[in-house]
């Protein structure tokens, strides 16, 4: 579940990061598939109201939330956020589904304390529920402009892959805990 990072926003099709997620999870972990359930623009509140349905008709093992980035840039309430995100979390569990929670940061000129605190919320929530967490989707080449469409906001295809590779750690344990467990 995500927004327009998670949903090919701007990119050729089957190119971005949860394709490119796809791929590697049908060849490293065949008993799972992939199922993009992003939308562009979409904010906490939004993935929040449609999460219920999603996990009685994919029945998910595992959730990976990357939303909250729309709520930011919005300057919609931090807390409204993290109150939505724990929502989307209890609902993953009361649902048998494990939860990768990632973690997006603001561009600066939404101001260094807003943006602090917006980021924060996702480590407290991780650490709060147990859940794993990618702390930055975007690590390693946020301010690189190069890599990023006009709105310089948005990935290009080339950082994709890198992207992928900063969920992948975090990801892997969950897929082999549950092949340990017979899921």
């Amino acid at each position: 579940m995500g927004d327009s990072l998670s949903a090919e926003y701007g990119l050729p099709r089957e190119t971005g990061w949860v394709k490119l997620l796809a791929d590697r999870v049908a060849q490293r972990a065949p008993q799972y598939n992939v199922v993009n359930a992003s939308i562009s623009g979409d904010t906490t509140s939004g993935g929040r109201a449609r999460l219920a349905e999603l996990l009685q008709r994919v029945r998910p093992g595992i959730v990976i939330i990357e939303l909250g980035a729309n709520d930011g840039l919005r300057g919609l309430s931090i807390d409204a956020m993290r109150v939505n995100l724990q929502a989307m979390i209890d609902s993953c569990r009361r649902n048998a589904a494990r939860v990768l929670l990632v973690g997006v940061r603001l561009p600066p000129n939404y101001g260094a304390s807003y943006g602090e605190r917006f980021f924060s919320v996702y480590g407290e929530l991780a650490k709060r529920n147990r859940v794993a967490l990618v702390p930055f989707l975007l690590d390693g080449f946020a301010d690189n402009l190069d890599l990023f469409q006009a709105d310089r906001i948005h990935p290009l295809a080339q950082a994709q892959a890198a992207m992928l590779d900063n969920v992948w750690p975090h990801l892997q344990p969950l897929l082999l805990d549950a092949r340990h467990r017979g899921q």
